[in-house]
Parts: C-alpha cells; sequence; structure tokens
C-alpha cells in the first residue's frame, strides 16, 4: 500500500492549491462559499439534505451582512465587499482550524 501519512500531506497540498486557485479566480466574494458551510455544519445538526439548503441560505446571510458592513463602515465612502468577507470568512475559518482537533475543519 501507500505511506498513509505522505498521501495524506499530499491531498492537502493538491486540495489546497485548488481552493487557493478557485478563490483567486472567482474573487474573495467566493469565499463565503467556503465559510457558510462550516458555520452551519457547527451550530445544526441535519441532514446533508438540509445542510445544503441552509448553508445556501446562510452564504446569502452572509454575503447581504458583508454588503451592508462595506456601506456602513465608512459611510459616505463604500468599501469594497470583498474586503469585508475576507476578513470574516478568513477569521472565522482560522478560529475554526484553531479550535478543531488535529487541525481539521
Amino acid at each position: 500500500g501507500m505511506p498513509l501519512t505522505s498521501a495524506r500531506w499530499g491531498l492537502v497540498a493538491v486540495m489546497s492549491l485548488a481552493t487557493g486557485s478557485a478563490v483567486a479566480q472567482m474573487g474573495l466574494i467566493a469565499f463565503i462559499g467556503l465559510a457558510a458551510p462550516h458555520a452551519i455544519r457547527s451550530t445544526v445538526r441535519a441532514t446533508h439534505a438540509w445542510l445544503l439548503i441552509l448553508s445556501a441560505l446562510m452564504g446569502g446571510v452572509l454575503l447581504l451582512a458583508s454588503d451592508i458592513l462595506a456601506r456602513l463602515l465608512w459611510a459616505p465612502e463604500e468599501l469594497p465587499v470583498g474586503v469585508i468577507t475576507s476578513v470574516l470568512g478568513g477569521g472565522y475559518l482560522l478560529w475554526r482550524l484553531q479550535r478543531s482537533p488535529q487541525g481539521v475543519a
């Protein structure tokens, strides 16, 4: 068989590169699509069908909240929504990684 540890690290590296390139291509707003399912899964125990629906709703709520914050923080000026989503989503995912056992979100 394969050495499990090196295969696992290789898979983590490939998935990290794939995630980074997807966010780079789609923009920082797409980062909400990575944070919303983790937020729902950590708060709600439901079937996969409900998790999919609730994740979509959570993504919409996060984007709406980010847009409202972007409009209100520097009132006459407007921040790009991507700045707010990257700060909120990145901070949340880093917090989840730190909190979870063995660094698995």
